[in-house]
């Protein structure tokens, strides 16, 4: 199963992610299938491959909670919806 989740980026006290696809039974860190992507909590800044996003959703990947609240956040889900 394919997971679309957090992989931690940055120095200590200064995390940035990558949004990625990654097998369920891989480790945090291990190696993405495909990175997705960008989000700095810090300067609250996102980046997202909306159109691969909405590719892997459709073929049965799940978001972790936090990617989810991001993805709802820019309204990835209503976009898949309107496709």
């Amino acid at each position: 199963m394919v997971k679309l989740r957090l992989k931690r980026y940055g120095r200590k006290q200064q995390p940035t992610y990558r949004i990625i696809a990654i097998d369920a039974k891989n480790r945090r860190e291990g190696k993405a299938l495909k990175e997705l992507g960008f989000y700095n909590p810090i300067k609250n800044s996102i980046q997202l491959d909306v159109q691969n996003i909405i590719l892997f959703l459709k073929n049965g990947a799940k978001p972790t909670d936090t990617v989810f609240d991001i993805l709802n956040k820019h309204q990835v889900f209503e976009q898949m919806k309107k496709e």
